[in-house]
């Protein structure tokens, strides 16, 4: 297993230089730091922060198009690799783009190519980044790869934002409309309780109802919070375990509205990385290897991967694509044309672009969905609690009425 090591060194000439490189042992370090003529002073692993917490890689999908875009542009222009390289570590906004960038330009110079240079660091360079890297320094069109490369990153950042932007508006009004019930029912019904109690009387139903939620929730807060911590650390474990997590994938594909955004957005997502890896020259073997492991949906990768043994087997991408189920018929239809005309890369990029369209589509019909029903949620429980509330009131209005 690799290990992240933090190296110190000085070049030829006396400048001091230091970095991280990933290998699994210090002597594999050592070995590519000589050959990149760097006099190596210090080699230790990095040390691991006790509070720190992965959340994935710190470059982002719009930091990545932005450095495959500029790379592509210079390598058009004719510029040598470690120029490019050298140019990019310096202009880049993000430290780690940057840190990484000065490593794969040193290991460049030192002899590797430029592909087996970033697939040292998977964390920033994806296995789908680094095969098509390769795939365009064997066939001298590494401008082109990069361009396709750029397009992808671009296309994938935007549909990322497009599911984020669905997700966000009914995450936040939920989020409040709960936090506005809590309140209510911690603070503004115990006011009311205790004007109740001082009239005396067989309060309402409904009344009595909401005034021994607010007695279990300001007494028993504690075992809901522990129940909702316990949820939460249930959730991961099962999303953690490989049938746990295709359940639970399976589950989101087939919910109502929200469902169809996910669907369509991981017919983008896998039609785009193969037609990209596929129209690059990565065998379609290797290719939906690639799209398997990145597919970001177990459901969808487990398809992905009996598509792939298939295959091997002399069968058509269509066919087991068919059979799983998960693939809507339009797309298996346009696959099995693209097998047999010879043009699959074209016809992956046109569904892309067609499911782009339809993530859209999508969003706006779950935002459309959503805005009314928490509209009337909020109401129901909020209107709710009120009319309990002042249901006593009208009978005390009665009685001194009377």
């Amino acid at each position: 297993m690799a290990t992240t090591f933090v190296w110190k060194g000085n070049t030829p000439q006396g400048k001091a230089l230091s970095g991280e490189m990933e290998a699994g042992s210090k002597e594999e370090v050592a070995g590519q730091l000589r050959k990149q003529r760097i006099k190596v002073k210090t080699i230790r692993p990095k040390p691991k922060s006790r509070w720190s917490m992965s959340f994935g890689s710190t470059v982002k999908v719009k930091d990545m198009s932005i450095f495959t875009r500029q790379f592509s542009t210079m390598i058009n222009a004719g510029l040598p690799i470690v120029q490019c390289l050298d140019i990019l570590s310096k202009q880049t906004e993000n430290d780690t783009l940057r840190r990484v960038v000065t490593e794969v330009m040193l290991d460049v110079e030192g002899g590797n190519t430029l592909a087996a240079a970033m697939g040292r660091h998977k964390n920033v360079f994806s296995e789908l980044y680094s095969n098509m890297v390769d795939a365009g320094e064997s066939g001298g069109i590494l401008d082109i790869i990069l361009s396709r490369l750029a397009v992808y990153l671009e296309k994938a950042d935007a549909l990322q934002r497009k599911i984020k932007s669905a997700m966000t508006y009914p995450a936040i009004v939920g989020f409040v409309a709960t936090g506005a019930t809590i309140f209510m029912l911690m603070f503004v019904i115990t006011v009311f309780a205790k004007m109740f109690s001082d009239f005396g009387g067989t309060l309402p139903a409904p009344t009595r109802f909401v005034m021994g939620i607010s007695v279990f929730l300001r007494g028993y807060w504690w075992a809901l919070a522990a129940g909702i911590t316990a949820f939460i650390i249930l959730f991961k474990r099962v999303q953690k375990h490989p049938r746990g997590r295709y359940h639970l994938d399976r589950l989101l594909l087939n919910a109502p509205v929200l469902g169809n955004v996910v669907r369509k957005g991981s017919v983008a997502r896998f039609t785009r990385t193969l037609g990209t890896l596929v129209g690059s020259g990565v065998p379609i073997l290797q290719g939906l290897d690639i799209t398997g492991r990145t597919a970001g949906n177990k459901v969808i990768e487990e398809a992905i991967i009996k598509t792939r043994h298939s295959i091997s087997q002399g069968d058509t991408i269509s066919e087991p694509l068919k059979e799983c189920g998960v693939f809507p018929p339009m797309v298996v239809q346009m696959i099995a044309v693209g097998e047999q005309t010879g043009a699959l890369d074209e016809m992956l990029s046109k569904i892309a672009d067609f499911y782009d369209d339809e993530v859209d589509t999508a969003v706006e019909q779950l935002t459309s969905v959503i805005e009314p029903i928490m509209i009337v949620v909020m109401g129901i429980v909020v209107g709710g609690m009120l009319v309990a509330m002042y249901l006593p009131m009208f009978k005390m209005a009665q009685v001194m009425g009377g």
